[in-house]
Order: structure tokens, then sequence, then C-alpha cells
């Protein structure tokens, strides 16, 4: 199960995975892909925000994400080759092993870094990040190499749960020079989640609303409420 949205090369990613609610148990249910109720999911990388910090509803973007996916995982890595921008965060940072290979390079550093046998990928430039959405993908993992949701015609890889075992093809694509995530999803096992049936979770709209300036940002309301 693998997801990744087209996004430029200066926005980074968001990543976590699965995890139960006793460590002993977290790798067994994540290889089945059965989350149970109070079970989290593993690793969460928040990334990079636009060139500024960026705000959603008075808080900026890149902060906003690691406080949603601290309640969600257990691991949280915000992948990013200029890790001084984040050291008020308190979050491990990860660099690309392919550098200048855009947001599938920064896929593939979470999928090493991480503990745990998922990881959940979010675009930088997604101030209304939901909880529920993000537990409803993860409730989809499975025996697939990546879980992407479709939206308005189009999918979301950059919003997405990737398994470990999509990192080989990952990184030979990476190898060979091939550095488009949707390339690499051709040849891995998708689960792509219908527009249909994300329109049928709440929040999933402003989960999946993605901006590229305070001046989008504001187009679209530039506020989030966790609740709403």
């Amino acid at each position: 199960m693998a997801q990744e949205a087209l996004v430029p090369v200066h926005r980074r990613l968001a990543v976590p995975g699965p995890e139960a609610t006793r460590p002993a148990k977290r790798r067994d249910a994540a290889l089945d892909g059965q989350p149970r109720a109070g079970q989290r999911h593993d690793v969460a990388r928040a990334t990079e925000t636009l060139g500024s910090p960026v705000e959603s509803d008075g808080e900026p973007i890149a902060v906003r994400a690691v406080r949603i996916f601290r309640e969600l995982f257990p691991q949280v890595l915000i992948s990013t080759n200029r890790p001084e921008r984040f050291q008020g965060l308190g979050v491990e940072t990860v660099a690309d092993r392919f550098p200048g290979s855009g947001p599938l390079a920064g896929i593939h550093a979470a999928l090493l870094a991480s503990r745990y046998p998922h990881v959940f990928v979010a675009a930088c430039d997604m101030p209304g990040l939901d909880p529920d959405v993000i537990r409803f993908l993860l409730a989809r993992v499975g025996g697939a190499d990546a879980v992407v949701p479709c939206w308005e015609g189009d999918i979301e890889p950059l919003h997405a749960v990737y398994a470990a075992g999509a990192l080989p093809d990952i990184e030979a694509s990476l190898r060979a020079g091939r550095n488009a995530v949707r390339d690499v999803l051709r040849f891995l096992r998708v689960d792509y989640v219908s527009e249909a049936e994300m329109r049928m979770v709440r929040g999933a709209a402003r989960s999946l609303t993605n901006v590229n300036t305070p001046e989008e940002l504001a187009a679209v309301g530039g506020c989030f409420d966790d609740a709403s």
C-alpha cells in the first residue's frame, strides 16, 4: 500500500505507521493489517512547510501536523535536508539518501528510519490534516504496498500509507533516476480508496486540502478547527 501526491520538490512529507496498545503486539497488529480499537499507527513524519511559517488557525502547519501525529503515532519523523528549521519541535529528522529526488526520496528515508512495518505520509502543505481521516486510511492496511486515497478525480499519494515492503521497489526506482511517486505506484500493489468512499469520511475534504502560499491558505478559510 503506497500513496503520494504530486508536490514540488521543496515541499516535504509527513509520515506515520501502525502500533497497538501494547508494544509486544504492535508489530503483529501492523503485519496482519487489523488495527483494533485504541490502537495507534506507527511512524509519523511531519514535513517542511513552504519557505515561511505558514499558519493554519494561528498555528504553523508543521507544528499542527506534529501535534496531530503525536496523538496518533508512537514515532514521528520530519523528512528534511534542513533540520535546523525544526529544532524547536523536538522531533527526529531524517535526511534523504537520494538528495534532489523529490518527495519519493522523502518517503524512502522515512521507511528506512521507521521502527514499524507501515508509515503514513503527508505533504507539508496540508493545513487541515484530520485524525479521523488518517485513522480511516490506516484501517485499510492489509496486504497492499500502499493505501492511497482518490480525490477530485486524482490520487493523493502524499496523504497515504506505505508498507516497508514497498522499500525495494522505491529504492530501485530512485537508483534508476525515476523519481515520480506516481510512476512507482504502477509497480506496487496499491489499495486505491475511491473518492466516493473518501467522501463518506467526515473531514476528508479538509484533510486532503493542500496550499502553496499564505494567500491560498486564506482562500480556503485559513482555519481548520480539529472538530469541524
